[in-house]
C-alpha cells in the first residue's frame, strides 16, 4: 500500500548547506498547551486496516512520562514571528523549491515547473514555494494565518523547537496524546470516521488525486482550531497536515523492547510523521488513523507537512 501523501527531496539531486543556527529561549510559554500526565496506553493496532509493514502492530503497552503539548499545530502566524526574529531561512528557501499538490498548481505554474516524480505525479516541485509562499510565487497566506504553517521539513521544525523552548513529541507521546485518553480506537474520537452525518476531520474526499468534493468543507488545510478536540482537548490530531516526530524512522519500531518512553532507532535516513493529512483517503493509503505511521527524509518539504511541539513537564 503506498502513501499518497509522502514525496521526497532524495527525488531530485540537490544540495545545500544544512546547518543552521538560532538562539532558543530557556523557558518555554505554556499558553496553548494542555499538561498531560502520562501513563501507560496500548500503543499501535492488530486491526485489519493496520500496515504491519509499517510498524504499526502488535499492540503493546506503553508508559510515558508527564509532558505538555500544543492545543494545535504550529500557525503560518507563528511561524511568521519565528522568521522574524531569527531571520531563519527554511530549507524550501535555501532549495529554491518545493513540493505542491497539483490541482493547487496555475497552469502557468505546471507550465513553468514540467518535472515530477513518476510514481507520485501529483506532486510538482514548484520552484519559489516556501511556507509564506504555499502556491509557488504569487501566492501568500494572508487569509490564512491560523492555518498550520507547511512547506517545513523535520530541520525547519527542530529549529522553532529550539527557539521556542520546546521539541518535537516522540511517536509514543503523539498517540498517547491523540488518543486522548480512548483505548484502541481508529480515530481520535472513535471507531466510525463520519459521526451523526458530521465530519470530524480534514481528509479527501472523492476520487484521488483528480477529484476533491469538499464535503468536509475544505481541499487544503483548514484553521488549526477546526472540528471538535479530542478528550484531552487537542485538535486535528487525524487529518489536516502530517506532524513531524523526533525520532528516526524504522518499520520495526514494534519489535522494540523499549516500552518506557521509547524513542525509536539510534539513527535512519527518515524521520516519523504522524496524523495524516488533507490528503489522504482510505482508497490509496488510509493512514489518518491514530495508530499509523509515515516518514520522509528531514530536509523534505510539502504542502501538507507540518508539525506541534512539546514540553517536559
Amino acid at each position: 500500500m503506498k502513501s499518497c501523501c509522502s514525496v521526497s527531496r532524495e527525488n531530485f539531486d540537490d544540495s545545500h548547506e544544512k546547518k543552521v543556527s538560532v538562539q532558543g529561549n530557556a523557558t518555554f510559554s505554556q499558553k496553548d498547551m494542555i499538561f498531560l500526565e502520562g501513563g501507560e496506553f496500548l500503543m499501535g493496532t492488530n486491526d485489519s486496516d493496520g500496515f504491519p509493514s509499517d510498524g504499526e502492530g502488535p499492540v503493546r503497552k506503553v508508559v510515558v512520562d508527564p509532558f505538555y503539548i500544543d492545543k494545535y499545530a504550529v500557525t503560518n502566524e507563528q511561524f511568521a514571528q519565528f522568521v522574524e526574529e531569527t531571520n531563519y531561512k527554511t530549507e524550501a528557501e535555501r532549495f529554491g523549491w518545493s513540493f505542491v499538490f497539483h490541482l493547487f498548481c496555475s497552469e502557468k505554474i505546471l507550465r513553468d515547473n514540467p518535472q515530477r516524480v513518476a510514481q507520485v505525479p501529483w506532486w510538482v516541485p514548484v520552484k519559489g514555494a516556501y511556507w509564506n509562499q504555499p502556491e509557488g510565487p504569487g501566492s501568500n497566506i494572508e487569509d490564512r494565518l491560523n492555518h498550520p504553517v507547511v512547506h517545513v521539513s523535520w530541520n525547519d521544525a527542530q529549529a522553532y523547537c529550539e527557539w521556542a523552548g520546546k521539541r518535537l513529541p516522540t511517536e509514543a507521546e503523539w498517540e498517547f496524546a491523540a488518543r486522548g485518553g480512548l483505548e484502541q480506537k481508529k480515530y481520535p474520537w472513535g471507531d466510525e470516521l463520519i459521526v451523526n452525518g458530521k465530519h470530524r476531520c480534514n481528509i479527501w474526499q472523492g476520487t484521488f488525486p483528480t477529484k476533491n468534493t469538499k464535503r468536509d468543507g475544505y481541499i487544503g488545510t483548514c484553521p488549526v482550531d477546526t472540528y471538535e478536540p479530542n478528550g484531552y482537548g487537542l485538535y486535528n490530531m487525524s487529518g489536516n497536515v502530517w506532524e513531524w516526530c523526533a525520532d528516526w524512522f524504522t518499520p520495526k519500531y514494534h519489535l522494540s523492547n523499549e516500552n518506557h518512553n521509547p524513542k525509536g532507532a539510534e539513527s535512519g535516513t527518515n524521520r516519523s510523521m504522524r496524523g495524516g493529512s488533507y490528503l489522504c483517503h482510505k482508497s490509496y493509503c488510509n493512514r489518518y488513523r491514530l495508530a499509523a505511521r509515515s516518514s520522509n527524509t528531514p530536509d523534505s518539504s510539502t504542502g501538507n507537512m507540518g508539525f506541534r511541539c512539546v514540553a517536559d513537564a
